[in-house]
Formats: C-alpha cells, sequence, structure tokens
C-alpha cells in the first residue's frame, strides 16, 4: 500500500511548484464552494486510534491485540516518556474513500461473544465513519483469548524502580 500523501505531495505541478489548485477554480468558470476545494488525507494510524477508541467503549473487552503485542506494549509503556498505544491490536488499510480494519481483542470470561463482536463492528464503523467519512467496508475481529477472573495480569505487574545508575536486584 503506498504510503499516504501529505498535503505538499498532493498538488505537484510538472514544473517542480506547487498550487493550492490546479487548472481552473471550477467546472465552467463557477468556483467551488470553499470548503470542496482541496483534498483530505488521513493516515492509517488516526483510523487505528479511532477504531480502538470506539471498541473499549464496549462493555466485556477485557484488552486489545494479540497476547505478544500486549506484553511488547506493556513493556513500551514503562519506558520513561512512553505513551500508551490507543491503536494496539488494529491494523487499518485506508484508501482515498474507504477504509477496512482488522482487530484482536481478548474477551472477559462470560460474555456472549457473538453479541460483543456486533457491538463492536457498529460502534468502530458509526465512529469512524462519522470521524473521516471514509465508508468502512469490513470489520474483522479476531478473538484471541478468554480472561478468566482470577487470572494474573502481566500488564499490571509492578516493577519495582532502581535509582539511576544501579541495576535492579535480581529475585
Amino acid at each position: 500500500m503506498p504510503d499516504t500523501p501529505t498535503p505538499a505531495t498532493m498538488h505537484k505541478h510538472p514544473g517542480g511548484g506547487s498550487a493550492a489548485t490546479a487548472g481552473p477554480p471550477g467546472a465552467g468558470g463557477v468556483a467551488k464552494p470553499a470548503g470542496e476545494r482541496g483534498r483530505t488525507a488521513l493516515a492509517v494510524g488516526v483510523v487505528e486510534k479511532i477504531a480502538g477508541m470506539a471498541a473499549r467503549e464496549v462493555a466485556g473487552i477485557h484488552a486489545l491485540g494479540s497476547g505478544l503485542a500486549r506484553t511488547f506494549g506493556a513493556m513500551r509503556d514503562r519506558v520513561p516518556g512512553g505513551k500508551p498505544s490507543v491503536g494496539r491490536g488494529i491494523k487499518a488499510e485506508v484508501g482515498e474513500k474507504q477504509t477496512a480494519i482488522d482487530i484482536a481483542l481478548v474477551v472477559e470470561y462470560g460474555v456472549v461473544i457473538p453479541e460483543l463482536a456486533r457491538q463492536v463492528r457498529e460502534n468502530i464503523i458509526n465512529a469512524v465513519e462519522r470521524m473521516t467519512g471514509l465508508e468502512v467496508v469490513e470489520v474483522n475481529i479476531a478473538v484471541n483469548d478468554v480472561h478468566l477472573p482470577d487470572e494474573p495480569e502481566y500488564e499490571e505487574e509492578e516493577v519495582p524502580e532502581t535509582p539511576p545508575g544501579q541495576r535492579p536486584k535480581l529475585k
């Protein structure tokens, strides 16, 4: 899939210069409304974040991503200055007018998975279409695990802090 165009690369002329519009201002000498002049390019990460936030709004989801992605994400989140990834577990393909989304998730024990998947799919489609104007052609959901109530959380384990310049003590 080609990289998402940037505003600077969208309107290049063959002579090397760029302009806000290419050609006449409108068809037949009639100028287009101001809101229709130019194009809007959405990065894949934008769609992934919107989908991630929409999925988290549905009750019954324990986490997003596969076990390996969650483990690496938890380690990345602990790095000073690191930020949690809202789009973890989400992959999107973004075109000019359409998008397709794949999501991996872990559900809570006891939820009805087909109903949860329907709610997640509806929430993602509504949020992405409303916020981006793109048509969501599909939302593929992979349920990778079921979280049991008595299962320990790797992501919630506390890591003892060591003063700068000292090695952590091994157990």
